[in-house]
């Protein structure tokens, strides 16, 4: 049993208090995004560092196959973090700052959309990508804790989550998007779609 005052408790207190300031609406507007996206057949790219490079790569398997499966239009999810030999080779050749917006050159098309992650939002590589995706007319998500960093001040959208703090803030992010997980497939496959259909189809065949 936890005591009042114990570490858990305060941990798990602030998380909740936190989940209760984040800006709904915001990310009402992200999940728009996100089908506008899937409808003109655009490109969902999506990055970060450390834990938030986790956090991406997660979310593109989310895509991927839970939100994606049984769709005839399907949701073009690409993670950068995740090419280990193009990610070592430009910092290696031109250095950690360009990991991403150098992938973006190569692949970005106008009106893509763009995701980068970054708990402090001054990530220099995110912030660099996400300026360059601006100018190219993609459209641009930025999503930070703290006080929200270099990336705030540039996306088009802003998923701050308001607290000074690294882990919830990474931990507030992954909740957020497997929230949008379930809003969108509701949306797409309705309410009476079986959640259990997505982790137990190879048991059906």
């Amino acid at each position: 049993m936890l005591m009042k005052n114990s570490e858990f408790t305060n941990y798990f207190s602030r998380l909740s208090e936190t989940l209760n300031k984040l800006d709904i609406p915001v990310i009402e507007q992200f999940v728009d995004a996100l089908l506008q996206a899937r409808d003109n057949e655009n490109t969902v790219f999506i990055f970060g560092n450390g834990g938030s490079a986790a956090t991406a790569s997660h979310v593109t398997g989310d895509f991927l196959k839970g939100i994606s499966f049984e769709l005839d239009k399907r949701f073009r999810v690409i993670c950068l973090s995740d090419n280990t030999a193009g990610i070592t080779a430009i910092s290696n050749d031109l250095g950690y700052e360009d990991i991403f917006v150098e992938q973006l050159k190569v692949f970005l098309k106008k009106n893509d959309l763009v995701i980068g992650i970054s708990g402090s939002g001054n990530s220099v590589n995110v912030v660099k990508a996400l300026e360059y995706a601006g100018m190219q007319g993609a459209k641009t998500v930025a999503m930070c804790g703290f006080q929200g960093g270099r990336i705030k001040k540039l996306a088009d959208l802003v998923i701050h989550v308001p607290i000074d703090d690294m882990e919830i803030t990474e931990d507030i992010h992954i909740i957020i998007f497997h929230a949008i997980k379930q809003v969108l497939i509701k949306k797409l496959k309705g309410d009476n779609f079986s959640m259990g259909s997505i982790y137990d189809a190879r048991v059906k065949k």
